[in-house]
């Protein structure tokens, strides 16, 4: 890999609470190359919005960051940015909306309910590069159309309230995609859209990438979505990864548990009649977060007394740039080459 745009080294994030100190996202690595899409897949409450937002520092004030917790934002023609170093909201300015946007999860919540659509995207633009009003206008109209809003002009004086809730996901990403950041980072983007317009933006965000070398981190529990999108993906369970590598040979050969009983739980084309298989139990909550491996108690597989429930596995690479968070005489591959 070329010089990451993003570097994550060993974020572990905790929120301070009622209840005690709770872990929220634990040692955790990964890096994204301009042009690149990784996609980061798990249940709710994995932790994946969570290490998206520290990207941007977006996460609540009682939020607390391991001191070898490490953020590099790599710019082209900029110095490495230590972001976890910024302190300051005017410091941040370069960051968010500039070199990283981010797509939300809930779009009536990221639009402010009494100013227009058109002005709040022509304020950020004005914000953030040096154009002027009516050419931060003509682009904003331009991305509207992009996204699939028709009539993008008269939507542009309109209020998120009288959008129906995909165009306001399409308006969101449309005010996203418009400052043409460096990395954008995508929180289940298409998941209030029919699959039509779910396309349209897949292959917006596609063509994006190849006219401007942007580095996408798409965050989803849709596997197929990530199939068709992602060059690399990460698949997360309570707050760990617990396997990643290329796309194709994450989905196509599983090697983690977790990560299989995903893949088993989807629906089958094929088969309209095979019972689903869910992944056993619930993920637990942060407050009992299990020791070992954080997966041992919904392991289908597990051995009870097994060193998964004492010991952490590694991340160990069962094929080339495939890893798993397994211990390596797990490792069919590995077993056989040692034995």
């Amino acid at each position: 890999m070329s010089t990451p745009l993003i570097d994550v080294d060993n974020l572990t994030i905790r929120f301070n609470t009622d209840e005690g100190l709770i872990t929220a996202v634990e040692n955790v690595s990964f890096q994204i190359a301009p042009g690149e899409v990784l996609g980061l897949v798990g249940e709710s409450g994995s932790g994946k919005s969570v290490t998206a937002k520290s990207l941007m520092l977006l996460n609540a004030g009682n939020t607390r960051y391991d001191p070898a917790s490490r953020i590099t934002l790599n710019v082209p023609g900029a110095d490495p940015l230590d972001v976890l170093s910024l302190k300051r909201e005017r410091d941040m300015k370069p960051v968010r909306g500039g070199a990283i946007s981010m797509i939300f999860q809930e779009p009536m919540a990221s639009f402010a309910p009494a100013i227009t659509i058109g002005d709040q995207m022509v304020e950020q633009l004005l914000l953030h590069t040096d154009m002027n009003k009516k050419r931060a206008k003509q682009i904003s109209i331009e991305m509207l159309d992009r996204v699939g809003i028709k009539e993008p002009a008269k939507r542009f004086d309109q209020y998120a309230f009288e959008f129906s809730g995909g165009m306001r996901q399409r308006a969101m990403i449309a005010m996203a995609l418009s400052t043409k950041p460096k990395l954008l980072i995508a929180d289940e983007p298409t998941t209030a859209l029919d699959v039509t317009i779910q396309a349209q933006i897949i292959e917006l965000m596609k063509d994006l990438v190849a006219e401007f070398g942007m580095g996408i981190l798409f965050i989803t529990h849709d596997l197929g979505v990530i199939a068709q999108t992602a060059d690399r993906v990460a698949v997360m369970y309570l707050g760990r990864i617990m396997e990643t590598g290329a796309v194709r040979d994450v989905i196509r050969r599983p090697a983690h548990p977790y990560t299989q009983g995903l893949i088993n739980a989807l629906p089958k084309l094929d088969d309209l009649d095979a019972p689903l298989t869910p992944i056993p139990g619930d993920i637990p909550s942060p407050l009992e977060r299990p020791t070992g491996c954080v997966f041992h108690t919904r392991n289908p597989n597990h051995v009870p007394g097994s060193r998964y429930e004492r010991e952490v596995p590694p991340m160990t690479e069962v094929a080339p740039g495939h890893f798993a968070a397994l211990f390596p005489e797990d490792v069919p591959a590995l077993k056989e080459a040692t034995s």
